[in-house]
Parts: structure tokens; sequence; C-alpha cells
């Protein structure tokens, strides 16, 4: 009874657990169903979903002529492994000294800030901005680290530099360095844009984000049959600049020239098409460079569109285009110049201490920079309303809305609150007043086009980079008409006066054979701090204007403050005239603007006015060497160009789009008539020249490139070619050559084997092309000056960035040259 008792219970235990245990179960199924139901299949869908954002590729910069300026590039970002995975993982940093030694020449980075991210808590960390983005060679150098050779020549299969890796991405390439740089503006480590076209049209050129979203399964792959949405990225635009990259080129040089020198605290270029209001060059200095913008640079200000600044007798112009429209300005009137006085206040006073030069003529007062007829123009004749609104008209105190960040307006304080009438009588000849380079070269430009404002443009258009098709296009934009054109007409021939009159203060800025018109300016400076005139500081500069009839280009130089011990009145001789004239004709050139030959005739005095005459004379000038231009970066077509407008013969070797090789190297001395080689960066599909002629020295240079063999009979000059002119190279051929001096008769050629007699068919058995010449630029107008230089990486701090000078006219203030 008792064992029949102890089973039943054993059973009924038994039982009731089991009841315990299914229905503790199903309670909790019941839990999981209902209660935690939606948390589950969320963590679930967070398991096997997968989203995935699509990146779009950055759009290009490009020049007018689709010269590429900025690109996305391939780069690499470098991560370090700390702690293993697991204990069989062993792919760590193990030393963290000797890999921050090791790779801190390579990052260019302080060994103690690596050894400190080398020895940080975490698992993986990334080598700030030191292996953020580096290059293909700086990338190739590190995996050298980590696989060397050895000296068998075999590679090491085992890491020497253990937990370093290497993560794919872009970053942003200017392939041009510091040139142009302000326009540009650049993208930093981080993917943000900083200033200039990065930043103004960042949302054209970034494109738009793409999605992918599938499911996966538990190994992590996509499920074959998973429906998933699908939004491809939509790549940036490419962004053409109105630029030209081979005008900007020379604005680049021509600053270097004058940053090397005299080390101005600012200088500003710009170069512009009056007929449309596209900007063709703008430049600063000092400059930096977008590829290392993290160097240590303090200052990006660009001064062109930032920089405000009292402009001089430069301003003359708008106030003599007003007096010509209101008809209160007579060329042939006479006035007493020195000085002019209104009552009860200090005397206005010509640039030359107030002592003038007697009783003149307006036009006279205009070509001597007469500060007096400029007051006696608007003080007496315009008067402050019409004064006022004509300086509103023409564009000062206003944006010009170009396509670039942080512009700023100027002001015109002493016409809108003057506090006395001589502060705005001296708003007539450029004081009391601030404006931008831009906004001058907006007003002039309508003086040069015929009387309209034109907005002015620095983007030309967006393309798709993909169908190359216009998404948009920036049109000629007529702001308003602020002249009549026969105003127009007439300020533009007293303008040029200026520059050919026998009293013109801009004589210096005169080109052979081109009708310059212009005007000069220098303004005294203002302490930022007190708001007084600061002595011997001054900003100089030119502003002009060529064909004068019918304007190509319209240039602005301004330099601010330079070291140099000469006065102020002698900065136009050495720094502004050279750099204007050196822009204004190789650009004219590079244009094929034709020159007057019948004015260089007329400037040399000697009365001949036809093109035979202006070439003998060209050709009567004795033979100089000059300096060769850097070619290389260049692109293929921009190079010849160039050599045409330097007079020199070049050969080019390939038919690739950019220049990878010169010869003779850039800078060295040659003579007209030289030949110089440039190499393509593509070889395939380049041609045998002409050599007939040629000393064997440059035969073998033209050889030495391509691996050539040559072999040669006789000396003195090439008669006798084995491989016709204009024969398709492929570099694996030998060149015979038959040289021959005056006093020599003519060698019987021998040939050799594999090599064919000039006159046979070429090694493919072809027959050869008749001569024609590869790739031979022929002479054409000479240059003027050479400019000196090349594009560089200036940097430091700026001083252009003028402040507004104070309300009132200091006692006594003049502008102190024309």
């Amino acid at each position: 009874m008792d064992t029949k008792r102890l089973v039943n219970w054993r059973i009924l235990i038994c039982a009731l657990c089991l009841i315990l245990i299914f229905s503790t179960l199903s309670l909790r199924i019941y839990w999981i169903q209902t209660v935690e139901a939606s948390k589950i299949m969320d963590k679930a869908t967070e398991q096997w979903d997968r989203a995935r954002t699509l990146q779009p590729m950055r759009g290009a910069i490009k020049d007018r002529n689709g010269e590429i300026l900025a690109f996305d590039g391939k780069a690499y970002t470098v991560n370090a492994r700390l702690k293993g995975r697991d204990d069989k993982d062993k792919d760590f940093v193990k030393d963290p000294y000797y890999t921050a030694n090791a790779l801190a020449p390579i990052l260019n980075a302080p060994v103690p800030e690596l050894v400190k991210m080398l020895t940080k808590p975490n698992t993986v960390v990334e080598l700030g901005r030191y292996g953020r983005k580096i290059s293909e060679e700086q990338k190739n150098r590190i995996l050298a680290l980590q696989f060397p050779k050895l000296p068998s020549g075999q590679q090491v299969e085992e890491n020497q530099l253990p937990g370093i890796f290497l993560n794919e991405t872009t970053r942003r390439v200017y392939p041009n360095n510091s040139f142009a740089s302000h326009v540009i503006g650049y993208l930093d480590l981080y993917d943000q844009p900083k200033m200039g076209i990065e930043l103004q049209l960042n949302k054209e050129l970034a494109g738009e984000q793409g999605q992918m979203e599938y499911k996966r399964d538990g190994a992590g792959y996509q499920l074959p049959d998973s429906q998933g949405q699908y939004v491809p990225a939509k790549d940036g635009y490419d962004v053409y600049l109105t630029l030209d990259r081979q005008i900007q080129d020379y604005v680049e040089q021509a600053l270097d020239v004058v940053d090397r020198q005299y080390k101005p605290k600012g200088m500003t270029v710009i170069v512009s098409d009056p007929q449309t209001g596209e900007i063709l060059a703008m430049g600063n200095r000092s400059q930096f460079n977008p590829n290392t913008y993290y160097n240590g640079i303090t200052n990006y200000t660009n001064h062109a569109i930032t920089s405000m600044f009292e402009p001089g007798s430069t301003f003359k112009i708008i106030t003599l285009a007003a007096a010509i429209e209101e008809g209160l300005f007579n060329p042939n009137e006479t006035y007493d110049s020195g000085k002019y006085t209104i009552k009860g206040q200090v005397p206005i006073r010509d640039h030359n201490n107030g002592v003038g030069w007697g009783r003149i003529t307006f036009l006279e007062g205009v070509q001597r920079s007469s500060n007096v007829m400029f007051a006696k123009l608007g003080y007496e004749r315009l008067k402050l309303e019409k004064l006022r609104a004509y300086f509103k008209k023409f564009g000062i105190g206003s944006l010009t809305e170009i396509e670039l960040p942080y512009e700023k307006e100027g002001n015109l304080i002493n016409l809108e609150k003057p506090r006395s009438p001589r502060d705005w009588a001296a708003s007539t000849f450029g004081q009391g007043v601030t404006v931008t380079a831009i906004q001058q070269i907006a007003a002039v430009g309508a003086i040069a086009n015929g009387g309209e404002l034109l907005k002015p443009h620095i983007v030309k258009e967006l393309r798709d980079p993909h169908t190359g098709a216009v998404v948009k296009r920036s049109e000629r934009e007529v702001q308003r008409r602020v002249v009549s054109e026969a105003t127009a007409k007439k300020t533009r021939d007293i303008l040029e006066t200026v520059v050919t009159g026998e009293h013109g203060t801009g004589k210096l800025y005169a080109i052979d054979g081109y009708h310059v018109a212009g005007k000069t300016g220098t303004a005294q400076k203002y302490d930022p701090n007190t708001g007084k005139i600061m002595d011997g500081h001054y900003i100089a500069s030119f502003i002009g204007f060529a064909p004068k009839d019918n304007p190509r280009l319209l240039v602005y130089v301004v330099i601010d403050d330079p070291e140099t011990s000469d006065s102020y009145i002698y900065w136009g001789k050495t720094m502004i005239a050279p750099t204007f004239k050196t822009i204004m004709e190789r650009s004219l050139q590079y244009l094929q603007q034709q020159p007057d030959f019948s004015r260089v005739e007329a400037d040399k005095g000697n009365g001949k006015n036809d093109k035979k005459s202006q070439a003998q004379v060209l050709a009567a000038q004795p033979v100089a060497s000059q300096t060769l231009p850097k070619f290389e970066e260049m692109s293929t077509t921009a190079a010849q160009l160039r050599a045409k407008q330097d007079n020199l013969t070049v050969t080019v070797l390939g038919t690739g789009t950019k220049i990878v090789e010169q010869y003779p190297a850039a800078y060295e001395q040659t003579v007209p008539g030289k030949q110089i080689i440039l190499v393509t960066d593509r070889l395939d599909g380049a041609k045998m020249p002409d050599f007939k002629g040629k000393s064997l020295r440059e035969v073998m240079e033209f050889t030495s490139l391509l691996n050539i063999d040559v072999q040669a009979a006789g000396t003195g000059f090439v008669v006798q070619q084995s491989i016709a002119p204009g024969t398709a190279l492929t570099g694996k051929e030998k060149l015979l050559i038959t040289l021959q001096s005056e006093s020599q008769p003519l060698p019987a050629p021998q040939p050799q084997e594999g090599t064919a007699p000039a006159g046979t068919a070429s090694p493919d058995g072809a027959t050869p092309p008749p001569a024609s010449g590869t790739g031979t630029t022929a002479p054409t107008n000479p240059t003027g000056e050479q400019p000196a230089g090349q594009q560089g990486g200036q940097q430091g701090s700026t001083g252009s960035n003028q402040q507004a000078p104070p309300t009132g006219t200091q006692a006594g203030q003049t502008s102190p040259t024309p």
C-alpha cells in the first residue's frame, strides 16, 4: 500500500510538473506572440533588412574650354587595429612606437601625435587628418613597408607592419595647385566646401544621394527574391567657369613676378570681357594651395570681391562719364588748376601738392588727372543729387551678385550722409568712397561696351556629367543703361588720350599696335584702428581696356602697399605697368586680336603704315634669346597656342591631351627657330618629323624620348632620313640619317638591317605618306614683354582688406597721385 501510494504521488508530482511546464511555455508563447510581437518583429526586421546610402560623384570644375580645375580622385584612409578580434587574430598594432616612426615620413605627421593615436584604448582608430584621404603614392609607400621586396626581388608575404589597413575613398583634387585658388575654393578632408565656387555651387556640384534597401540572410548575403527600394544617386553637375586657363596663367605669372620682388600686402588682377560681363581671369596674392589648405594658411580672402578700398583716380571715369552725359563737359573749356576752395573748407589740391599747371583745358585736366577739375565738375555742375544718382546707376555701393560668396557692397557714405560739401566733392576723384575690384570692373565695363551695366559672371554653364548636355547657361545680363552710346564713345576717346596724350598720366601703359584706354589711380590707406591716414602706405592701380573702339578685354590691376624703398610715384613703372601690359598684350594675341600696324608705324614716327613695312621692321630687330615657358601640365592645345604666341617652333610627340615632358626644360634659354619638343601623356600615334636641315643633336634629342635607335653617316646637317616624315612610330624603329656640311660631298648611305632607305616603304610595309611635318607651329606675331615667373603657392597674410574711411574727409586730404 505504501509502495502504491508512493508511486501515485510521484505520478501526480510529475503530472503537475508537466502541467506547470506546458502552462509556462504556453504563457510564454502567448506573451511572445502578443505582448512582445511588435518588438521582436522590429528586431528581426533590423537584422534582415539593410539600407545603404549611395553616394553621388561630385561634379568637376572646368574652365570655359573644358580644362579640368577640380575633380574627385581616388584616395585612401589609413586605419589602425589596436586589438585583435580574437585570440587567433595577430593582425593588430603590436609596437605603436615602431609603427608611428615608420608612418610619420609617409603621412607627414609628427611621431608623438601618431603614438598618441596608436596607444588609445579603442579597438580601431583612424590616424587623424594625417591618415585621411592620402594619395596613391602614399598608399604604395605604406604597402612597400608592409610587404617589402627582398634583395632577390621576391616579395615578403608576411605583413611587416601589422594592424595598418587602408580603405578606398575619394578626395577633391586640384591638379593646378594654387592656380585660381580663390575662385575655385576647396573641399576640406571632411568633404565640407569652403569658399569659392565649391561653396557657392555646392548643391549643384554635390548631386543627390541615392538609397538601396534589401533583405539579407544570416550570413549577410542579399536574398535573391527580396523586394527592396532602389533610388539611384544623382551625380553632381560639371561646372564650366568663364575663366580662360591661358589668360589666367598670364595673370598668375605676372602676379608671381611682383609678389616675389616686392611682396605687397595684397594684390588683385581681374580680366573681363566687357561685351559680355564674363570674367576671364581673377587672381590674388597672397594665395594658397587647396590641396594642402591645412598647412598653416591663415588668410583666404578673395580681394577681388571682398576687400573694400578707396579707388582713387580710377573712380574719375564715372564722374567724367556723368558730366558728358549731362552735357556739362567741354574739353576745350579752361580753368585754373592747382587748388579749389569751397567756402569754409580746406582747399582741394591737385596731386602735385597743389601747384597745378596753370590755366589748362578740361581735356588736359583729365589727362593730368586733376582733382580740381573733377571737383568742379562734381560740386559745381553735377551737384550732390545727380552725382549720387550716377554713382548708384554705375553699381557703386551695391552687390554685383557675381557667383562667388562673401561679396561686399562698398559704401557711398560721404554722399549718403556728407558732413560737409568738401566730403562729397572729394568723392568725385575717388576719396571718401569704398569699392571692390569687381564693382570697378562692372562700372568701367559699361563705358567699354557702349553704356550698359552688365552683371559680371564667373560661371558659364552647368552640364550633365554623363551626357554633356547643358543644364543651365549664364547669358549676357543687362542690369540697366547708365549712359548713352555717344557718351561712352566720347569717354573712351578721352581715356585713350590719358595713355597717348603728351600730358597723359598713363603713357607707361601704351602697347604697340593696340589702342589702349584707361586710367591710373592711387589712394592713401587708413589705419583700421584709428581711422587716420597711414603716411607712406598706398593702394595703386590701373584700369584699362583694348582695343579702344571695340574692347575685347578689360584689365584691372591693384597693388596694396608693396615692400619697396621707391616712392609710390614709381610704382606704375616698376610694378603696375609691366603687369598690365604683359597680361593685356599676351591675352590679346592669344585671342588672335590683330594689332593695328599703322598704329605701330605711327608710334615709331616713320610714317609707314603697311604690313610689309611692319614685317620688315620686325625682321630687322636683332635675334635675342628668350626664356622657355613651362609647358608641362598644360593641355596640348594651350601649349601649342602658347608656343605660337612666343614665336617658338614646337614638335608635339603623341596624341595625348596633356603635356608631360618638354625639351629643353622650362626656363632654359633658347633662340627663335630652335626645335622645342613637347611630349604628351599618350605616345601612341607619334609621327616622324622632317629632320632635313637639323643637327645631329636635335635628332638625338627627339629620338631619345621614343627610344629609337639612330645611326648617322657624315657630319653637318641632315639631308636624308630613312623613315619618311609623317610615318607613325612604334618606338621599335631604327633610323638612319645622312648629314652633310656645305664643304663636303653627299656620302652614300649604307642601309642597316631593319631599316628602310629613304623613299621606300615603312617597316610595316605601307607606303609612307608625303612629308608634311609633325605638330610644328609656324611663328606668328612676336610678343612684346616676356613675363617671368611661374604659378606658385605663396602663403601668408594679406593686407588689402582695407577698412572704409571715416565719415568726413580729413583736412588737407588729397589724392596723392593720378
